[in-house]
């Protein structure tokens, strides 16, 4: 709730696609691989749209990003260069065409956006200055130019898509046939059968299971196994083992003496009656009520008592340490102005009129009030602590990622020298297998995909573990494949042999109940005369559940087949159903204004995606047919010929 009392901001809803500049930018050029291109400077162009040029090293940066982020496997990032590549060309052959048309973003609307970009650099809306602007962009390789060109993109692209977007048009039959399928409901009559049922009568003999072993023997094969030492970074517990100097601290105090300057504030409690949503008839009712509850607070009622009674800002009234308590320490500009104006005019443990703003009827009490100032060294202590610890250990975590496989690499046989010089548990792993849990790490498929092709002696990649950790590991020695024996692998026989019985058994069991049931058009009977129980559902709808079965997806026949149907066989995930239509429950269609704006708002909404992706599209492909889009495919076959030759 106390997000409502902030200040509304035009700027945050100039681009919906605003965010997405900062994490598009966020690219870090590490271990790119070598690419011969010659002398010739259109070597390293990729595309052309009008005069703007998409470089080889952009793209190269925008791969690493994702490469470091592990949003893809490193095998498949030949296949995805090409779609990295259009979605390049797609932004700038939108940006285009809207400056072709006529769309102007001005440097001010770009000034207006960036706060909301990056609102590290605007303390309590003051900005910290160029110097620190370009210190931030150049964090991520950029300059002021390169990001302002970024956002100034975007916001062409956004206000592209959002005149294509216009013009979506939703029918009134639309509207009535969502409004039906939301609300309609159905109950049926089923039949549910499980293969435990049958797993008796699938049991094998022992011959059964040594016939089927000797005629897929090639089937059976013990896996390659691993002897491993893995080394294991948890910054949780670098973090303890670090402790910095006053002096270091001190440094880092008077070099970042901004950031601890703190603006006036207050702490304070509030009751607030809320009057949104209400009839404006209710009005003095409201009023009437705040009243009565300063007049309780002024005679010695406990403020925090009726708060956690009375209070409809569930956030504050839901404070479990002192309900009415506001979250956080007010600002000026924070919230709206009768809440702020009041709030800063009372000394702590005053109690305020009531108050009204425009989300209601409030009573405050302020706790506490503070003035701007710096916060002196020895109370920011702790927190430049944290903050040093933090760095050091991104350090160390960053020498982890950059240098401990090389290390191993150069000396397998000492891998405690690698643990000792970056903090690192060191734990053995023999005889690991494909799927096995590896010690302190559990079952991981990536660690187990960076362990999979090593030979005795190599090292592998480091690989990110849940918790921030890192984790590599050496193979001391490799257990070759080999032929398992019957005994190693009867049981799973035995169960293979058993779930093809039951399954091929469940089927043909539910397909003669479906076929009987249609042919009497009487589930419950037919069910009965094969010693079957019959449930009947209750009432569900589309988006509901079915008790017993789960999800009404599975029953999604049961709304477009009249009363009586039976259908079936369907397949959930623990077993097999057959069901007959009991009842259609029609929707109250007299209720649809109540809900028509919600779902117009929401179909259009849904036709708005489908559409943007083909005007995204069709702009493209007719800049192409015009030569205002040029895209060098030689340029980007040797760039996914580079990355397929280091994978």
């Amino acid at each position: 709730m106390f997000d409502l009392f902030r200040s509304r901001d035009k700027a945050v809803r100039i681009m919906l696609g605003g965010i997405l500049v900062v994490v598009s930018l966020s690219m870090l050029t590490y271990l790119i691989p070598s690419y011969g291109t010659g002398n010739d400077p259109t070597d390293m162009v990729v595309a052309e749209v009008g005069k703007d040029v998409i470089t080889l090293p952009m793209v190269q940066k925008q791969i690493q990003m994702t490469m470091r982020g592990r949003q893809i496997p490193p095998a498949i990032l030949p296949n995805y260069v090409p779609q990295l590549v259009d979605d390049m060309v797609m932004s700038r052959a939108l940006a285009y065409e809207a400056q072709r048309l006529g769309f102007q973003v001005s440097d001010q609307e770009v000034r207006d956006t960036i706060p909301q970009l990056l609102p590290s650099l605007f303390p309590d809306g003051k900005f910290l200055g160029t110097d620190a602007y370009a210190s931030v962009l150049a964090q991520q390789n950029l300059s002021i130019a390169e990001f302002e060109d970024e956002v100034r993109r975007q916001m062409l692209v956004s206000r592209m898509r959002d005149v294509a977007l216009e013009g979506t048009v939703v029918s009134q039959s639309e509207i009535e046939q969502a409004y039906r399928e939301k609300h309609e409901k159905v109950k049926v009559q089923y039949v549910k059968i499980t293969a435990d049922k049958y797993k008796a009568e699938a049991q094998p003999t022992a011959e059964e299971v040594q016939s089927y072993f000797k005629a897929n023997m090639a089937k059976y094969q013990i896996p390659e196994k691993k002897n491993l030492t893995i080394l294991i970074a948890d910054p949780a517990k670098l973090e303890q083992g670090l402790n910095p100097s006053d002096a270091e601290l001190q440094r880092m105090y008077d070099q970042n003496k901004e950031s601890f300057r703190t603006p006036e504030r207050v702490k304070v409690r509030h009751i607030l009656l809320k009057t949104t949503d209400k009839p404006a008839a209710d009005d003095a009712k409201i009023k009437a009520q705040a009243d009565d509850l300063l007049k309780q607070i002024r005679a010695g009622k406990n403020f925090s008592e009726l708060a956690k009674k009375y209070s409809e800002d569930p956030s504050s009234a839901n404070n479990e340490k002192d309900p009415g308590e506001l979250p956080d320490w007010i600002t000026r500009g924070q919230t709206v102005p009768e809440f702020e104006r009041v709030a800063f005019s009372l000394k702590p443990g005053q109690t305020s009129d009531v108050v009204k703003t425009q989300y209601g009827y409030h009573i405050l009490q302020v706790l506490a009030h503070e003035d701007a100032r710096l916060r002196p060294f020895e109370e920011v202590k702790g927190e430049l602590a944290t903050q040093w610890k933090k760095q050091r250990v991104n350090d160390i975590m960053q020498n982890v990622s950059d240098k401990a496989q090389a290390e191993l690499q150069k000396d397998p046989q000492h891998p405690e020298k690698v643990a000792a010089e970056y903090g690192m548990q060191m734990v053995r792993a023999d005889g690991v297998g494909p799927g096995q849990p590896f010690p302190e790490i559990g079952t991981n498929a990536d660690f187990g995909q960076a362990i999979s092709g090593l030979k005795t002696g190599e090292a592998s990649q480091p690989v990110s573990l849940p918790g921030d950790k890192i984790a590599l590991a050496v193979a001391n020695g490799v257990i070759p494949s080999r032929p398992a024996t019957l005994d190693e692998v009867q049981n799973q026989i035995r169960d293979s042999i058993v779930q093809n019985r039951t399954a091929a058994l469940l089927l043909k069991h539910t397909q003669e109940l479906a076929d009987a049931a249609k042919k009497s058009g009487d589930l419950a009977k037919t069910a009965k005369l094969m010693g079957l129980d019959v449930k009947t559902s209750d009432e569900f709808g589309r988006t509901g559940t079915v008790e017993g079965l789960g999800s009404a997806t599975y029953m999604l026949d049961a709304f477009s087949r009249p009363d009586g149907t039976v259908i079936g066989p369907i397949s959930t995930p623990d077993g097999t159903v057959v069901a007959q239509v009991e009842a259609h429950i029609q929707p109250d269609m007299s209720k649809l204004p109540e809900e028509r704006t919600a779902i117009r708002d929401d179909l259009k909404r849904q036709k708005a995606r489908d559409r943007d992706q083909l005007f995204g599209e069709g702009v493209r492909d007719a800049l192409k047919k015009q030569g205002k889009i040029k895209v060098h495919e030689q340029v980007i076959r040797r760039l996914i010929q580079s990355y397929a030759s280091s994978s």
